[in-house]
């Protein structure tokens, strides 16, 4: 215990190290700055960089860098030391306010989907003061917003601020409505300041041997396996779930745990998931830009960690054909800075009004906006996984739960719940039964669930950045919560709980189509979402234009989230990197069944030729000598590697009609949509060939490492 309490956020300067290291009147400025986003006078950031110089130097630090997140989904650096040169030919450490507060990388190489022009270089970091700078490979990280020389947003990290801004303003009209019309003794929201975003992100990932990853191109060059036929043995047993850690998977995990406690991040849960070689890590809730900020390092560190185990991390959402891929559940609530859960179903009838009321503006929110919620989690990784019995379907709807969807049903109609007991839903005048978190079980398939005091959206990819679904859910909120404030704000005192009542049934009634408590992998729910009529964008491909909707601008421009050129950006970079993925995984493709595929296939034949020739030859000595299973197996390889060929060139062909219409063309959707229909189709095709090839060319033969060798790697 000792030790964990010593090792966890020791690479972090975080508040306890600020207290006891900055002066008091320069803590609190900080403080004030990061609490209630007062400027940060110049003369109190030197004082704070001083400090946090010399505690990066005796931790071993030599350089900084501001950390930011572009719109690649990864993080950059660029690291400057903090060396200063002296007269006399030596140096000293220095680090100025200016230099913590304040950066200039070069923001021309980074997507930026119009914002920027190749030649207009200039781009600016500016110092995110609510997440901790923290200690990386020798040098002080310090997390960043990302802008163009004009002020757009050029990150994942700004508009997720600007989001979370716009929640918190919005949540607070609610609270003091209700702050207002309710006595102080029955209030839980008198002396809150703000409402923060809370998330929690689990993140699946795969561990398979690097001398083994290293012979297969397909997993270096796009991250998943473009070819690969299935393993005697898959998931079907279930027993890798939950099952005991592999010595090395274990060693991995616990080295793992304690790099991540260094960095401040809440790493809780580790266990073994569905598929073989596939495992989970659950965080501790912590303040949404900052647990996308730890999501970000959780997968960095992965990585680095499973190098030093011989071992491979992979992220793809589906890195496997025919078992499980991997997603990142996004746990997302929203609290008080006095520590009140708005999600948390209360004992009180004001409790019960308020969180009612949070209920469904998630609810409308979710119903209204459902094509925004699945853009946040399209992805052409992604698109291998969602609808695949694995993971949620590409249909938004909400999880419940059978007592609270009873109870809101029973204020919909005005009779009575009747739960364990029959009660007459009033709100304001009885109260909302209370139950604890596990009174209704618990629903894998949804995409969007109910868990007792938060929801869980099950969408996300495991490679995604979280911030792009948090933007969304802060966003969509605070439109619902606006629009409940412009209304009750104009009701008397005597008239609010009137009108508050009468806008949670109201609510309810009209959006209650998005809540489904049943099966989602079932097609009866397909046919019944279309009847509902709820959305189904079965790819990324269909499901990125709502971006670009009169009403999504219309929707963040109103919260001061995106502008309109912003949201065009995310579009035009998403929808190029969609098409930009397809391609590499063409090309590996291509060159794989070119170079290795084929001449493997060719090489058989002439051994299996070769043998025949002499059996032919024996068994005019020999006249009972069968020679039928040289003749079956030969004639099958033959047809099947012609085939191959045949698919292999209109796969090439395909790619080049695609850079024809790149050429020729500048809607950049109607390119991706290609991709999708020509080019991704042509490489299923080509792929079902060589899978079956490989169960007839001997092992030997046969270049690439097989299933069973990539998932049953590390022991």
């Amino acid at each position: 215990m000792n030790k964990i309490n010593h090792l966890f956020g020791s690479m972090v300067f975080n508040d306890a190290v600020m207290k006891s290291r900055l002066p008091k009147d320069s803590y609190k400025a900080l403080k004030k700055t990061i609490e209630h986003g007062v400027r940060l006078e110049l003369d109190v950031a030197n004082v704070v960089a001083n400090a946090m110089k010399d505690w990066a130097v005796e931790k071993g630090a030599t350089h900084y860098t501001h950390w930011f997140q572009p719109m690649t989904g990864a993080t950059a650096e660029k690291h400057d030391s903090f060396i200063s040169p002296q007269n006399d030919g030596g140096v000293i450490m220095e680090f100025s306010g200016k230099s913590l507060v304040h950066g200039e990388p070069d923001a021309s190489s980074f997507p930026s989907g119009g914002i920027r022009a190749t030649f207009e270089a200039r781009g600016y970091t500016i110092w995110d003061t609510t997440s901790y700078a923290f200690i990386k490979d020798g040098s002080l990280c310090i997390p960043t917003a990302f802008c163009s020389y004009t002020g757009e947003a050029l990150d994942k990290k700004t508009p997720l601020l600007r989001s979370m801004e716009a929640i918190n303003k919005q949540a607070m009209r609610i609270l003091k409505l209700f702050e207002a019309n309710t006595s102080p003794d029955k209030c839980n929201c008198n002396g809150v300041e703000r409402v923060i975003a809370q998330v929690g992100a689990e993140q699946e990932y795969f561990l398979i041997d690097a001398e083994i990853f290293k012979k297969r191109p397909d997993l270096v060059f796009a991250g998943r396996t473009l070819l690969g036929a299935p393993p005697p043995k898959g998931q079907e047993l279930d027993d890798h779930y939950f099952g005991v850690l592999k010595p090395r998977v274990s060693a991995f995990m616990k080295e793992l745990d304690e790099e991540l406690w260094k960095l401040g991040i809440y790493s809780c849960t580790k266990h073994n998931e569905v598929a073989p070689a596939q495992h989970e890590l659950a965080p501790i809730f912590t303040t949404a830009n900052i647990a996308t900020d730890h999501n970000q390092l959780t997968m960095e560190i992965m990585k680095i960690v499973a190098r030093r185990h011989g071992l491979v991390c992979l992220l793809h959402e589906k890195p496997f054909a025919g078992i499980n891929g991997s997603g990142k559940h996004n746990n997302w609530s929203l609290s008080t800075d006095t520590g009140v859960n708005l999600l948390q179903p209360g004992s009180t009838p004001y409790e019960n009004a308020q969180f009612l009321l949070f209920l469904t503006a998630i609810i409308k929110s979710v119903d209204t906006h459902q094509d925004l919620l699945r853009v946040s989690a399209a992805s052409a990784g992604n698109d291998h996984r969602l609808g695949a019995n694995e993971a949620p379907p590409a249909i938004i709807s909400i999880f419940l739960g059978e007592e609270l969807t009873e109870i809101l049903e029973a204020i919909e109609t005005g009779t009575r719940y009747k739960g364990k007991e029959e009660i007459q839903m009033e709100i304001g005048v009885t109260t909302l039964p209370h139950f604890p978190k596990d009174t209704t079980d618990r629903n894998r398939t949804s995409p969007f669930a109910f868990t007792g005091n938060k929801f869980e959206f099950r969408m996300l990819g495991s490679a995604f950045s979280i911030s792009g679904p948090n933007i969304t859910l802060n966003t969509i909120v605070a439109e619902s919560l606006r629009q409940f404030a412009d209304e009750l704000e104009n009701s008397s005192p005597a008239d609010f709980k009137k009108n508050l009542a009468k806008m949670i049934k109201t609510t309810f009634t009209k959006h209650k189509r998005i809540v489904f408590n049943g099966d989602n992998y079932s097609d009866e729910w397909v046919t019944e979402a279309v009847n509902r009529g709820l959305s189904n964008h079965k790819s990324t491909v269909e499901a990125l234009p709502a971006l670009i909707r009169d009403d999504s601008f219309t929707l963040f421009e109103t919260h001061g989230v995106f502008t309109k050129t912003e949201l065009q950006s995310r579009f035009e970079i998403r929808i190029a990197n969609y098409a930009k993925t397809i391609n590499i995984e063409a090309l590996t493709m291509v060159n794989l069944v070119k170079n290795e595929i084929l001449p493997a296939c060719m090489e058989y034949q002439d051994v299996l030729a070769k043998l025949l020739e002499r059996k032919i030859a024996l068994k005019q000595h020999v006249s009972e000598l069968d020679i039928s299973a040289e003749k079956h197996l030969m004639r099958n390889i033959s047809t099947l590697t012609a085939k191959l060929l045949t698919k292999l060139i209109v796969l090439e062909s395909t790619l080049a009609e695609s850079s024809e219409n790149l050429a020729m063309q500048n809607d950049v959707q109607d390119y991706a949509k290609f991709y999708r229909e020509s080019v991704f189709t042509a490489m299923c095709e080509l792929r079902l060939v060589a899978d079956e090839l490989e169960t007839l060319v001997a092992k030997k033969y046969w270049p690439l490492p097989s299933y069973a060798a990539l998932l049953y790697s590390v022991v």
